[in-house]
Order: C-alpha cells, then structure tokens, then sequence
C-alpha cells in the first residue's frame, strides 16, 4: 500500500456520519454518509439492506441513489447485506474505473471487526482457505473446498470476555461470506451468523470498520461506527467509544 499520497478529508476515529448531500438519495431514502469528495462517497451501509436489489426485495443501496442524467453513481465494490460499514460509491464513470483498479492491483486495505462465540488458541494468524459456492434445494452457501476460489483472511484478537472475542480481521481477497466462512473455519463463528454459526435478535456483528484506497489523485479513508448492539458487545470485550 502507498504511504505517499495525499489523503481526501480524513475522518476522525469513530466520528459521527454526515447528513447526506443534497439530491443523492431519493426523497426519504438517504444513508449515513462517512466521506465525500466531488468523486467518490463512502456510505455506512446499515445491516439488512442489500447493495442491489434483488427477487425477494427492492429496496437496496442501488435503488436509494439518485441516477445522474450522464449515469451513476456506481457502486465500487459490494458488502453482504447483513454486513454494515464502509461501502465506497464512485460519482463518475472515471473515479470507477480509478477504484477497479485500485482493487484489482490491491491498492485497497479492507479492515473488519467482528464478534465472534469462543476464542481462538493464538491472537494472530492467517486464514488460507478456498471458498466454493454450494447450490441445493433449499439454497445456497459456500464451503471451503480446494476447487474453489483463493481467499486469505488476517486476523487478529483484539479482545476477549464472556466467551466470546473481539477481532480485526483484514480480507486479502474479496470472497462472498469470506469472513463469515473463515471465522467459523477457526472455530469461532461470528454471532448472529444465521448461515456458518447461529442466529441472534441483533443480526450479524460484522462491521466494515475501514476502508483505504490509494488514488492517483490522493487517498481516500473512511472509518465506520458499530451498530448499537455490537458497540455494546464491543464495550464488554473492551473498546472505548471515542466518539
């Protein structure tokens, strides 16, 4: 990752989300938004609502945004519906192609935090476990299997308490359900993981704490605040809300 650029409007740690700009979103649809430059937006994607709209539902991040006449925006990259966080929105057809590429030549740091039941043996370590979707009757899901797509996860321990831990994890690749699959691949699933672990009232606690992309035009970062069931869970493992 590049130190050397100038980045675009840094946030401070755990600060607030603005109100949305004017004509963004359509009329009662607005999202909380975490950074905005005369290019690019990033969105604190809540838990629950889908990037694109989908057979079973219509709202989404997608339908939310206004279309400019000339097209966009565009979403650079996706989050699982019922992961919450960062979500990086580009506002012209070049600061896409700028953020594609960013992400294919790994220009990009993806941090999350999670919740996860049990506690792993070490406080580091590095997940190396191919994800295959898997399509039956009832669904679909993915599963470790080595004909299945490269995906490596970092982690790291960030707190412990009451059976569970707190985690940093950093996704090296872009896999669907990859830190869901690989936290549960340590034994530790992630709470509220309906699919690899099991179902919570709160959801998911999975949040796409930071993201980082270099541009030629000067860094872009956004950090995202917990949800408020998973801050809560996170004091308890912990963290100090600085906001």
């Amino acid at each position: 990752m590049r130190n050397d650029r100038r980045r675009q409007r840094p946030v401070r740690q755990d600060a607030a989300p603005s109100s949305a700009p004017r004509g963004l979103f359509y009329l009662g649809q607005d999202l909380p938004v975490l950074l905005e430059t005369p290019r690019f937006l990033v969105l604190n994607k809540p838990a629950g609502l889908a990037v694109h709209p989908g057979p079973s539902t219509q709202d989404s991040v997608e339908t939310r945004l206004v279309t400019h006449p000339r097209g966009g925006p565009w979403l650079a990259h996706r989050l699982d519906a019922d992961t919450s966080g960062c979500l990086l929105i580009a506002r012209r057809k070049t600061a896409l192609l700028e953020a594609q590429a960013a992400f294919q030549s790994r220009q990009v740091r993806k941090l999350y935090w999670t919740v996860v039941e049990g506690t792993p043996t070490d406080d580091e370590g590095e997940i190396s476990a191919p994800l295959l979707r898997q399509s039956n009757p009832s669904g679909w899901r993915m599963i470790v299997d080595p004909k299945g797509d490269v995906a490596v996860t970092r982690w790291r321990v960030l707190g412990r308490a009451e059976g569970r831990s707190w985690l940093e994890l950093e996704l090296l690749t872009g896999r669907t359900h990859q830190a869901r699959i690989h936290c549960a691949s340590l034994g530790t699933p992630i709470v509220g993981d309906r699919v690899y672990g099991k179902s919570d009232a709160n959801g998911l606690y999975l949040l796409a704490r930071n993201l980082h992309v270099a541009l030629p035009e000067g860094d872009l970062e956004a950090v995202a605040p917990p949800p408020p069931a998973m801050a809560e869970a996170l004091k308890r493992l912990g963290w100090q809300d600085q906001s």
